[in-house]
């Protein structure tokens, strides 16, 4: 379909990148829980925040920024803790926010939006992994042979975020469903804010102890 272009074992590489999607993140749970928690406008703020963050990521693999990063363990190592402290920051906060201090029903329901795109922008970007992963993975589906392979990139991208963003838009429908019942259910707000604190605190930890 796609050969033409550069792009080679097409259904392989949707196959493969569903089962990577579905796979649960960081990117998927924040965008679930913005969904849940402020409704479904703050949900695509944040999703636009991931899809944008995927696309900067892929960019850079294409311009070879990834090749460099594998190749320099300090820099590496730099921009892993730099994502795992994030994702600490961001977990502890949530058990802070909900556990750790007196906070009025409301708070759950209406916690601040304005940081809703840069947090979920941080949370694509401080993942060195990431662009590890678009270099290895991208380049099992182009044809190196072929005279422009950003157009394959494109395509491949194209597909990524077609995929990604549907699989979001799934998990916001999903989140604001839930809205009523955390309204209704403080005790309930509070354990699920708790749980993925401690899912965001476990990716740091996996992140900070990867080489």
């Amino acid at each position: 379909m796609f050969e033409s272009y550069g792009v080679v074992n097409i259904w392989t590489y949707v196959a493969g990148l569903i089962v990577i999607i579905l796979a649960p993140g960081p990117n998927s749970l924040y965008v679930l829980k913005t969904g849940a928690s402020q409704g479904i406008a703050a949900g695509y703020r944040a999703a636009s925040g991931v899809l944008i963050g995927d696309a900067i990521l892929i960019l850079l693999a294409y311009l070879g920024v990834a090749s460099l990063i594998q190749t320099s363990p300090l820099l590496f190592t730099v921009i892993r803790y730099l994502g795992a402290g994030y994702l600490l920051y961001l977990g502890l906060g949530l058990i802070w926010a909900h556990w750790g201090r007196t906070s009025q029903p409301s708070e759950y329901i209406k916690p601040k939006t304005e940081k809703v795109f840069r947090k979920s922008l941080s949370l694509s970007l401080t993942n060195p992994k990431a662009i590890l992963f678009y270099v290895s993975f991208f380049i099992q589906f182009i044809d190196n042979s072929y005279h422009s392979t950003w157009i394959s990139y494109s395509i491949l991208a194209s597909i990524l975020e077609f995929c990604s963003f549907t699989y979001l838009s799934i998990l916001i429908l999903l989140g604001s469903s839930l809205t009523h019942y955390f309204k209704q259910n403080k005790t309930l707000a509070k354990l699920g804010n708790g749980a993925l604190g401690l899912f965001f605190m476990g990716f740091a930890a996996r992140l900070a102890s990867l080489h």
